[in-house]
């Protein structure tokens, strides 16, 4: 999945090019003004010139406002390694993902429309990927799964539980350090 950038400030002269040093490794982002090449954007990773047509409302304001046609390119961003999604569990696969894993599990409890939730997404995910073998790393929507939720006395959202042979061993709650949870993790490895 691919994001759209809302804006980007290019200069109106070719300055940029000038500006940029002769080392500059080139991304895969061209800075585009008119059409024209005008340099590289050496920072920006993960960006690239993408030529789908706009859409007609937002071509017809952008067009307005800095002078780019209908066919004119994007920047989009596909940062995908930067945000790891972390699997869901739900009421049907609860037993044989959490309580019948031969590893440890960490289930966080969350739902859309908490903001603390979302904050906490992204260390969920680098623990995913930090215990990849050494434990197992789950989702579970409360909206969705409130049957789980109660089972278990999820009072707060987000609440984060370790599970290891079946039986639940450890409870974090709320938006907590990713020091935190590395510590309550280490004890059931």
């Amino acid at each position: 999945m691919a994001a759209v950038l809302d804006s980007v400030s290019i200069p109106r002269s070719s300055s940029l090019r000038a500006s940029l040093p002769s080392s500059t490794k080139a991304s895969s982002v061209l800075a585009l003004y008119g059409g024209q090449r005008i340099g590289s954007l050496p920072e920006f990773r993960g960006l690239k010139v993408h030529s789908r047509p706009l859409t007609r409302s937002y071509a017809s304001v952008s067009s307005r406002n800095v002078g780019i046609s209908n066919g004119a390119k994007r920047i989009v961003c596909e940062a995908q390694e930067t945000a790891l999604d972390v699997p869901a569990v739900t009421e049907a696969t609860w037993k044989s993902l959490v309580l019948e894993c031969d590893l440890p599990v960490l289930v966080e409890f969350w739902a859309p429309w908490c903001g603390p939730c979302r904050m906490i997404h992204p260390l969920i995910g680098e623990l995913s990927k930090q215990y990849a073998g050494k434990m197992k790393c789950y989702k579970l929507n409360t909206d969705d799964c409130n049957s789980v939720a109660t089972q278990y006395g999820i009072r707060s959202i987000p609440t984060i539980m370790i599970f290891k042979d079946g039986e639940k061993k450890d409870t974090v709650i709320g938006a907590v350090p990713k020091s935190t949870l590395t510590t309550s993790i280490e004890k059931f490895l």
